[in-house]
């Protein structure tokens, strides 16, 4: 989806980095994040476990502090350390939809308390049960069910109650962190419809966590992949799933199950994964069949290559589309 003319983009992202631990014993777990995000775009990110995603989220909504690089709202630049009055400033336009909506409820308050409450400490008490219920009743729920318990909903519902408050300040950007993840096949098709539709009713842009690649195909506009803190390739996420670039993301397609057994993987990973920050060079290198010795040397950059970007020495050139089932009839 492209931008307004004449409008910067919504979300820009110019060398993050956040660092977990202090000096000598820190460890770059997010390492120089470039990208954009348009208005009204969903852009998914994907990678294994333990690539950088979540952090690369909390990082962008000040829930953990930049090491460096500067993220920009609306051409405008976020500070680098929130303080109380910045996330009054910002949390209205950018939220948050979590893994575990269990771990994000008050078991002691009612949904209807724990949704009125951001908006009590915002100042806006009075709206609190006219926005709850108009919330509730547009992610499917009952107004009614404001007055039940966290234990009382299941998995499903207590994620819809999860997007609701995430909802309750009309965000523009809505950061959605594995939300399906821990659902039944059929409630996350429910979710994912959901959101979906809430894009297109209120314009909304998303950013998009997901191991599910066949769920990122049908739902985003642009995908990311990320591997060990870095991005290794973005694109229009047509092109990227269906002809990779990258090695890394050949690998976490060709890892999804295969019906057939006698299928050959394309790519085989040689050796496990080196430990974070102990040798130089591509991270994929030592598992990496294409892998030459510049790729142990230094670090690839991430060039640009039509509408999409990749850091590899040797990309992939052609090889076999990915096939995916198809979606014409929507995520189910």
């Amino acid at each position: 989806m492209r931008g307004q003319v004449g409008k910067p983009p919504l979300l820009e992202v110019r060398g993050l980095c956040h660092d977990y631990g202090r000096r000598r014993h820190a460890r770059r777990a997010l390492d120089q994040a470039d990208f954009t995000l348009e208005r009204g775009e969903i852009v998914g990110i994907v990678g294994e476990s333990g690539s950088g995603k979540s952090t690369l989220a909390r990082t962008l909504l000040g829930l953990l502090d930049k090491t460096a690089g500067e993220v920009l709202l609306d051409g405008e630049r976020l500070p680098s350390r929130y303080r109380p009055r910045d996330f009054r400033r910002y949390r209205g336009r950018m939220q948050m939809v979590f893994q575990d909506p269990w771990a994000t409820l008050n078991p002691r308050l009612t949904v209807g308390a724990s949704l009125a409450e951001p908006l009590q400490l915002s100042g806006r008490g009075r709206e609190a049960a006219a926005r709850t219920a108009h919330w509730l009743q547009r992610v499917g729920l009952s107004p009614a069910m404001a007055g039940r318990y966290p234990h009382e909903f299941s998995g499903g519902q207590r994620q819809r109650i999860g997007i609701a408050r995430a909802l309750l300040f009309e965000p523009e950007l809505l950061v959605c962190d594995e939300p399906v993840s821990a659902l039944d096949v059929s409630v996350q098709a429910q979710v994912v419809n959901l959101l979906a539709a809430l894009r297109r009713e209120l314009g909304l842009a998303l950013l998009f966590i997901a191991h599910d690649l066949a769920l990122v195909r049908y739902l985003c506009d642009r995908v990311l992949v990320m591997h060990r803190g870095r991005l290794v390739e973005t694109g229009p996420v047509e092109q990227v799933l269906a002809q990779p670039a990258h090695p890394y993301t050949r690998l976490l397609l060709d890892s999804r199950p295969i019906a057939d057994p006698s299928r050959r993987r394309l790519l085989a990973v040689q050796s496990p994964p080196p430990s974070a920050g102990t040798a130089p060079g591509c991270a994929l290198a030592p598992r990496c069949q294409r892998a030459g010795p510049s790729c142990l040397r230094q670090t690839p950059p991430l060039q640009t290559v039509g509408q999409r970007q990749y850091a590899c020495f040797h990309p992939l050139a052609g090889g076999s589309p990915v096939q995916f089932a198809s979606s014409s009839e929507g995520y189910r």
